[in-house]
């Protein structure tokens, strides 16, 4: 039976740290603040920002939603997006994507501020993350997994560890996160030919392609980290991840679960890009 990896635990353990940075910066007169940028009111944004709000409060961070309906014109949401990014109220911007069609996201990714763009969308923090330099911030979601792997001492260094996904959320900047960490990193897809041969060489494997319980007992080796980043719904309405965990948790020597597990971390991670990005312009005296 896998030892169970739980984002909980995770949370709780960055909970002292990070409420630790905020009181600091409290008694230097700065409250790290997240600007969350919302268009539309599609369900799984919602559910995000609910969450995200309900963590960094509870660390006692700020938290601004600005929400625009989807009809908002691409000229009046750039418009408003520039008051946002030089608000130096807010540290911290996370913009809730996909956008809609009629907004040119390359036109945000050019002009939000690299210093508040907690959750690399600048061309600048993805060239730093590419680049393995620490001042860049990573994506939210690749960063929980690494957090995951410090709390509970899972070493990378060496290891065969396998990405199944290649998407520019998770796949390939977590595969980069991995490599900094000294990692010997695949990276497979779902066109990758003879896919399951090639996750069970891995040491460490990580689901992150987006297809519902992909990953089944015979592409996992004995003893194996698995790593789930996916959040489905089943066929049944149930939400589960990329991987079939009642096959795969008896193999595997460590699992995390969907939910509860690297999704539970992310909000984490937000709040702790925010507090770092407060740090940062406070320490630049502005």
């Amino acid at each position: 039976m896998a030892v169970l990896l739980s984002g909980a635990e995770v949370v709780n353990s960055m909970k002292e740290e990070l409420s630790r940075r905020v009181v600091k910066l409290g008694e230097e007169g700065k409250i790290p603040c997240l600007g969350i940028v919302r268009i539309g009111e599609r369900p799984d944004d919602l559910a995000y920002e609910r969450s995200a709000m309900k963590r960094v409060q509870g660390l006692g961070l700020e938290c601004k939603v600005f929400s625009y309906p989807e009809s908002v014109s691409s000229g009046d949401f750039v418009s408003d997006f520039e008051k946002i990014n030089a608000d130096t109220n807010v540290h911290g911007i996370l913009v809730l994507r996909p956008l809609p069609k009629h907004i040119d996201e390359e036109i945000i990714k050019n002009i939000i501020d690299p210093e508040k763009d907690i959750d690399c969308m600048s061309h600048v923090n993805t060239s730093k993350v590419f680049a393995a330099d620490g001042t860049g911030y990573a994506p939210c979601t690749p960063r929980a997994v690494i957090e995951m792997f410090r709390h509970f001492n899972i070493p990378l260094k060496g290891k065969r560890v396998t990405v199944v996904g290649r998407s520019m959320v998770v796949g390939k900047p977590l595969s980069m996160l991995l490599l900094k960490e000294n990692a010997t990193v695949t990276i497979c897809h779902t066109k990758t030919e003879d896919l399951e041969a090639e996750c069970k060489k891995a040491e460490i494997l990580i689901a992150a392609a987006g297809v519902p319980k992909m990953i089944k007992e015979s592409y996992v080796s004995k003893g194996a980290v698995v790593i789930d980043v996916g959040i489905n719904v089943d066929d049944k309405g149930n939400l589960c991840g990329d991987v079939d965990f009642e096959s795969v948790e008896p193999a595997a020597g460590f699992i995390t679960p969907v939910p509860g597990g690297v999704g539970t971390v992310t909000a984490s991670v937000l709040a702790m890009h925010t507090i770092t990005a407060c740090e940062r312009r406070n320490k630049h005296g502005e």
